[in-house]
């Protein structure tokens, strides 16, 4: 047991854990038909079968089952704060396991010449309001109630001590709803984690109808008719929110340190980190000298880092790997679509940066409060 823990708290470091999701995440979900060969060579799609499903949901339960003998694993699922991601887990995965596996069904039926389960013909195939529509929300109504209830009372409300200002929790951990992007802030300057990001996944998803205007699909579950856009939305809802909510709430632990799920919360716990600027490594690490006092001599390599990945690689990308992309959007939306996109993809980079070399920032200007 305490091999299979150790086990457990290694494979949940941030580079083992994020680097193993991330690789295996396209071979899931395929963008691509080099990834879609490879993802039927390895019977990926069986991972949407009912036989996959009940294997994957039981192994999940015994893992939590097994876990609660741990005292510090029940000490940290079991906080009231914490138990509603602890159902967030299984609910994410069936839910995207049900709409995976109409995706696939359908597919197949088209395949085969049919039409989509969610086809119908007007005005014979139509469902009313009364009492269709409102027999299933009353019930609804009724039974998510009676869940209220039962939960109010079985699990006491996660209500401490009256606030105390000259002692502050450790670790001090935002609502769940806001902890991917505390988790961005070990990352970003919060101007960035907190308004930037943010305000770029509210136009990112109304972007998507004017973006994405391929009929297939719409209005019935399908993944072979558009797999880039799904894998693409899959990445960012999966893997950069929901997995950055479950690491803040189980795997951050006193002074935001990493911390396994079977690891004790040792408040004295130290990670030796040298953070430094990439105006620093160049300056100080490689070429021997001192910083420049001109701020734009001292930060101009990472505007030209910037430069080079917000101007020079989006039309190199339209020229080879997003050449079809280019072609079907048009000038106008693809810079849209493409600045999302390594937008998307500055975090994994920015994480990856820290992780391998400890670099804190690309650009620093603290004189001015603008870091990147």
């Amino acid at each position: 047991m305490e091999a299979f823990k150790d086990l457990v708290n290694t494979v949940s470091s941030p580079t083992i854990l994020f680097t193993a999701t991330v690789a295996s995440f396209f071979f899931i979900f395929p963008p691509t038909d080099w990834f879609d060969k490879w993802h039927r060579r390895l019977r990926l799609h069986y991972l949407w079968t009912k036989k996959a499903f009940i294997i994957t949901t039981v192994t999940m339960i015994g893992f939590f089952i097994i876990g609660l003998s741990d005292p510090d694993f029940r000490s940290i699922v079991l906080k009231p704060d914490n138990v509603p991601i602890s159902g967030l887990i299984f609910l994410v995965y069936f839910f995207t396991w049900l709409a995976m596996r109409q995706a696939y069904k359908n597919d197949e039926r088209m395949e085969a010449g049919e039409k989509p389960d969610e086809y119908y013909e007007p005005p014979n195939d139509k469902a009313l309001v009364w009492p269709d529509l409102v027999y299933v929300e009353f019930i609804s109504l009724i039974l998510f109630s009676a869940f209220l209830m039962v939960w109010s009372i079985g699990l006491p409300a996660p209500i401490e001590e009256p606030a105390n200002p000259t002692e502050s929790p450790n670790p001090a951990k935002a609502p769940w709803y806001f902890l991917g992007l505390q988790e961005l802030l070990v990352y970003f300057d919060p101007w960035l984690a907190g308004v930037v990001f943010p305000s770029l996944i509210i136009v990112g998803l109304m972007a998507i109808p004017y973006l994405d205007r391929n009929p297939e699909g719409s209005g019935y579950y399908s993944y072979k008719n558009r797999k880039f856009s799904i894998a693409l939305f899959m990445f960012g809802w999966l893997i950069l929110w929901n997995m950055l909510i479950i690491v803040g709430t189980f795997l951050r632990g006193p002074n935001w340190n990493f911390f396994g799920p079977f690891e004790y919360w040792d408040i004295h716990k130290l990670e030796p980190l040298t953070n430094i600027n990439l105006s620093e490594f160049v300056y100080v690490k490689w070429l021997n000298v001192g910083l420049p006092d001109n701020i734009l001599l001292r930060e101009i390599w990472g505007f030209a880092v910037m430069g080079i990945y917000f101007v020079i690689l989006p039309p190199l990308l339209a020229r080879t790997l997003l050449k079809r992309f280019y072609n079907d959007l048009g000038s106008f939306r693809y810079s849209i679509f493409v600045v999302l996109l390594l937008t998307t993809l500055l975090l994994p980079i920015k994480m990856y940066l820290r992780w391998i070399f400890n670099l804190k920032y690309i650009i620093a200007i603290p004189e001015y409060f603008f870091n990147i």
